[in-house]
């Protein structure tokens, strides 16, 4: 398997776990330290293990969380640090995506995870510009 493909199922593997609500799997998923950051959308960011860790707990047991799909994964590898950018689709919506890793014996941990809404192009705008240019 090559170097991509490694983190490319460790983002799979990510997914899945939010997905399921595997909170003892997207634990694993993170590195066991405190250099580890989370950006949720509409969130501050979140630093440290505790805090992070904390995060995913109270996200995976609520039971309204949102359905979530990882479309478009593209990784990027730089030695013993990757990232993957992809567009996750939130119950209909968008969101950019970057999850950053980092290789720890033979696998691939999460450090950073952040997403955010993708702004949306409004052609309406245009036109109302258009229609109060000063001729």
């Amino acid at each position: 398997m090559a170097k991509d493909n490694k983190v490319i199922a460790a983002n799979a593997a990510f997914y899945a776990a939010f997905s399921t609500g595997d909170f003892d799997g997207m634990e694993r998923m993170w590195a066991d330290d405190d250099a580890i950051s989370c950006i949720h959308p509409g969130w501050p960011a979140i630093i440290g293990r505790a805090t992070v860790i904390g995060s995913w707990r109270d996200i995976l047991q609520n039971p309204e969380r949102p359905q979530i799909v990882c479309a478009e994964p593209q990784a990027i590898v730089d030695g013993d640090s990757a990232r993957v950018l992809c567009i996750e689709i939130v119950d209909g919506t968008a969101l950019a995506a970057a999850n950053h890793f980092r290789r720890v014996g033979d696998g691939w941990r999460l450090v950073h995870h952040q997403s955010s809404p993708i702004a949306q192009i409004v052609e309406q705008a245009e036109d109302d510009r258009a229609s109060h240019r000063v001729h």
